[in-house]
């Protein structure tokens, strides 16, 4: 007699559930991974939303108006190309405030050089140092306006300074903002005053960071302050150079608040940022404003460029 060989039939896989047909654990464990994948999206979605209604689109905007002669009120836009970028390269009084920038360049790199300073003095143990943070840093808290005003009467004829000078027997009379060279220095000045802070406060921060055992060894191996600062600070805090590099040079090309406030631009104190304020609100050319803004910010950018590939972010290893 042989054998009759029966095969089992196959098993025909069931969704995992419960005998009330509840999901099982591994249907509950794939929800929520889903869940958590999903939610830092849900956190960035108020914040994603306000980013680009209120940058990404108003950047948008402002260079579909550089190429209208939209006067900021007419519903009606003509579409004139780049005439409004052509004016502003070739019309000298448009560009010509490009220049006024230089004396605010000049003023961030004496900003750097006396922020770093400060910041590498007081980043070692000395008697005071807490006081004297303070007292740096207390410039950038108060409100650009109030400096404006403050330093308004500073330099005003008769005013603190020419006070102070008259002690010394150094009184002149001069008018402090009343020529170009003076006025722009002055407003330079003043810019150093009130931002030494932000930038000492970077420098002392990337310095703090850096590993106390460094300086141990150092000062073991005879190495002088200079030499610290020469081999450990200076190399352990050339990213935030380099980025207040960058900061320096975009704020001295969009300095407004001090200029406008002290002299509302005249005397040569015009900035690029208070020419494009007076063309689109003064003056009613909106499109022409929208242009220079293009421009400022297409500068910055280059700026920001070049000097990314000439001082690329390297990580810097002290050990």
């Amino acid at each position: 007699m042989t054998e009759t060989t029966r095969t089992a039939p196959a098993k025909v896989p069931r969704a995992a559930t419960t005998p009330g047909g509840a999901p099982t654990p591994d249907g509950s464990r794939r929800g929520g991974r889903a869940l958590r994948r999903l939610t830092p999206w849900l956190f960035l979605a108020v914040p994603l939303a306000l980013l680009v209604t209120f940058t990404y689109v108003p950047v948008g905007n402002m260079i579909y108006y550089s190429f209208t002669d939209w006067d900021g009120v007419s519903p009606d836009r003509r579409f004139t190309g780049v005439d409004n970028y052509r004016q502003i390269f070739t019309r000298p009084e448009l560009f010509r405030v490009f220049f006024v920038s230089f004396y605010y360049l000049a003023a961030s790199a004496a900003q750097i050089v006396i922020a770093l300073y400060f910041a590498t003095v007081l980043s070692f143990d000395l008697r005071f140092r807490n006081l004297f943070k303070g007292i740096l840093f207390f410039p950038y808290l108060i409100n650009g306006v109030a400096i404006g005003f403050v330093f308004l009467y500073f330099f005003q004829d008769g005013g603190t300074l020419d006070s102070v000078l008259s002690w010394f027997g150094a009184g002149s009379g001069h008018a402090w903002l009343g020529d170009p060279e003076s006025a722009n220095t002055s407003l330079a000045g003043v810019s150093v005053w009130r931002f030494t802070g932000l930038n000492f406060v970077l420098f002392l921060g990337a310095i703090q960071s850096i590993p106390g055992e460094l300086y141990e060894a150092a000062q073991l191996d005879g190495a002088s302050r200079w030499q610290q600062f020469r081999h450990i600070i200076a190399p352990g805090i050339r990213p935030v150079v380099g980025l207040s590099v960058i900061l320096a040079v975009s704020g001295s090309l969009s300095v407004f608040e001090i200029p406008y406030i002290m002299t509302g631009g005249a005397t040569g104190t015009t900035t690029f940022v208070i020419q494009t304020v007076k063309l689109a609100f003064q003056f009613n050319k909106t499109g022409l404003a929208s242009a220079a803004a293009v421009v400022l910010l297409l500068i910055i950018l280059l700026i920001t460029w070049i000097q990314r590939r000439l001082v690329p972010d390297e990580k810097v290893d002290l050990v």
